[in-house]
C-alpha cells in the first residue's frame, strides 16, 4: 500500500473532496455553495441572530463567516439589519424566497448525505459520524 493511503490528512481530504462536490453540483442551480447553504439554514432556525451566534453555533471563525455573509448578502440571500437596541450589532435575516426554497435543499442535503455515506452500513454511519464529532 503506497504511504499516502494510511495518511489521515489524505483520507479526510479525498472524503471532503467527494462529499464536497457531490454538494457543491446539488446546490448551484441555488447558486450557493454548500458552506453558504448551511449558513442558510443556520440563519432560516435562528433567525434574527448576531453574526457571533451563527458562527458560535457552526464552529466558524468570523473572518471565514464574514466573507460567506457579505457573499450572500451580496446576492441578496440573507439581509443584515442592525439591531435597534444595540447599533453594534447586526442581525442575520434570510430572504424570503430563500427561505422558502430551504426545505427542498435540506431534502437535498440528506440525499447528499446518503450518497456519499452510501458504501457503509448504518451502524458504520452512526460510528463515523460519531468519530469525526470527537475528531473536530
Amino acid at each position: 500500500m503506497p504511504i499516502y493511503e494510511d495518511c489521515i490528512i489524505f483520507l479526510l481530504a479525498k472524503a471532503f473532496q467527494k462529499a464536497h462536490g457531490t454538494a457543491k453540483s446539488r446546490w448551484k442551480e441555488y447558486g450557493l455553495t454548500p458552506e453558504q447553504q448551511l449558513v442558510l439554514a443556520t440563519v432560516v432556525e435562528m433567525e434574527g441572530s448576531s453574526a457571533g451566534e451563527i458562527g458560535q453555533a457552526l464552529r466558524l471563525d468570523s473572518a471565514t463567516l464574514s466573507g460567506i455573509l457579505e457573499r450572500m448578502a451580496d446576492k441578496g440571500f440573507i439581509e443584515k439589519r442592525q439591531d435597534e437596541n444595540d447599533r453594534r450589532v447586526v442581525r442575520i435575516f434570510a430572504n424570503p424566497q430563500m427561505r422558502d426554497k430551504l426545505p427542498k435543499m435540506l431534502e437535498e442535503r440528506d440525499d447528499v448525505n446518503e450518497e456519499v455515506l452510501a458504501p457503509l452500513t448504518h451502524e458504520e454511519r452512526v460510528l463515523f459520524k460519531r468519530m469525526l464529532r470527537e475528531i473536530s
